[in-house]
């Protein structure tokens, strides 16, 4: 008996999935094979097959974004009629995969293309149809590629088939619309603003210039970078955020670190609790002291959270993930210290909760980049909280020991970005200075 695929719910907030990669289509699969791949906001998945059976149809592309629960695929036996079990769900899927596009001037001019245009581009191609393969051929005008613009790989400089297909990794794809207007008017899409980044017809630029053609690579970004850069940009743009630096003596964390090393080196010691670690703890309890801080700006209101909910960033492959270690003022040093670390490993391996890395499941955020040498750097706020730190690296600096004493100790710095839509420049500098306090006064039991 057959039975239909959905695209799976990964997570509370998660509304849809981009495809990746669909392993099988019209094959034979058994129970437990990798059916597809897909990816949320951040973290990627696999979908196994839950029966033995034939794949009898595959209603997405990869790089389609998928709504959650969506029929996926059908499997079952061969000649099987499925028509009933994908019935109720066929036309909502239809009109996903295919956004509907609103009457715009360039629809209109495409209705009315000069048939001379159609004319001149039949006659520009077929000079070109003896250093084209037919499939290439083919191809390049159902996909609108010039073919004039590609170098051949074939035999004499040939354009076949392979060379289209690269020329067409590396483009967006089209909107039918788009398609017809970049064939009549010579144009090609600079980036993609439609579903799952697909070109539409206000995306077409004129056609380079095949003289320069060769001196630069177009890559398309990557689901991830996209929503990387959307969340960036909006937060400059939503928020009024101002940053303060300040340095805390880092003689106290240092000596802790060499004693906390030798305590897990012998046994004595579970977690192998490291600086940024320790900088997170201080923050926690900082938070607790400055309960204003620990809160999420709301347009109309401020919403205050009883226990703080630490996010802490993780650079990964597939670029920077913001995990969520939940109730993490419960937590003694080694207990957090663990926590991070299966975090940011669930992070880098994929298979980490999405409702973790949702902006919204953090009331602050710590953003270390002091192993990279980074001395100072302003940190861009997790909206909607309210704040974030960002920790730089550790350099010596000038100090009065006292009676008239100076001499270079080692200085963490410490860099706060704040939205000053929540927080006055006063509540936030003493926040800051109550960090670097416990920093500078820290005591870890273990």
């Amino acid at each position: 008996m057959a039975i239909v695929v959905i695209m799976p719910k990964q997570g509370q907030s998660v509304e849809s999935c981009i495809i990746g990669s669909i392993k099988k289509k019209g094959e034979k699969v058994k129970k437990g094979d990798i059916l597809f791949s897909y990816e949320t906001d951040k973290a990627s998945f696999e979908e196994e097959s839950p029966i033995d059976g034939t794949v009898l149809e595959v209603f997405y592309n990869e790089g389609d974004e998928v709504p959650v629960l969506n029929n996926m695929m059908v499997i079952g036996e061969p000649g099987e009629d499925y028509t009933d079990l994908i019935q109720e769900n066929q036309g909502q899927e239809n009109q996903e995969k295919q956004p509907e596009v609103a009457p715009t001037v360039l629809e209109a001019k495409a209705e009315t293309i000069n048939a001379q245009s159609v004319s001149q581009l039949e006659t520009r191609n077929s000079e070109l149809e003896t250093f084209v393969s037919p499939r290439a051929k083919n191809l390049a005008d159902k996909e609108v590629i010039d073919t004039s613009m590609l170098a051949g790989t074939g035999p004499q400089g040939r354009v076949i088939e392979r060379d289209v297909k690269a020329a067409l990794e590396n483009r967006p794809k089209m909107t039918p619309l788009a398609k017809k207007i970049a064939a009549t008017e010579n144009m090609e899409p600079q980036g993609g603003s439609g579903l799952a980044g697909m070109a539409k017809s206000t995306d077409l630029v004129p056609s380079s210039n095949a003289v320069y053609a060769t001196d630069f690579e177009d890559k398309k970004l990557t689901n991830m970078r996209k929503l990387i850069a959307k969340a960036m940009h909006s937060s400059l743009q939503n928020s009024a955020q101002l940053t303060h630096h300040l340095g805390a003596d880092a003689r106290r964390i240092l000596e802790l670190r060499k004693q906390v090393k030798a305590a897990n080196e012998s046994g004595k010691l579970s977690a192998n609790i490291t600086l940024n670690d320790m900088v997170c703890f201080a923050v926690i309890k900082a938070l607790k002291k400055f309960p204003n801080v620990n809160t999420h700006f709301m347009g109309d209101f401020i919403r205050y959270f009883n226990k703080v909910h630490l996010a802490v960033a993780v650079d990964t492959e597939r670029g920077l993930m913001v995990p969520v270690i939940k109730n993490a003022n419960d937590l003694s040093i080694v207990g957090l210290s663990n926590q991070i670390k299966e975090l940011a490993n669930a992070c880098k391996t994929g298979s980490v909760n999405p409702d973790l890395l949702s902006a919204t499941a953090g009331t602050f955020t710590v953003s270390n980049l002091g192993n990279y040498g980074v001395e100072i750097f302003t940190p861009v706020i997790n909206l909607p909280q309210s704040a974030i730190l960002g920790v730089n690296t550790i350099v010596p600096r000038p100090k009065d020991l006292g009676d008239g004493v100076y001499a270079f100790v080692p200085y963490i710095g410490l860099s706060l970005t704040y939205d000053h839509r929540a927080l006055d420049g006063g509540e936030a500098t003493r926040f800051l200075k109550q960090i670097a306090i416990e920093i500078e006064n820290l005591e870890i039991e273990y």
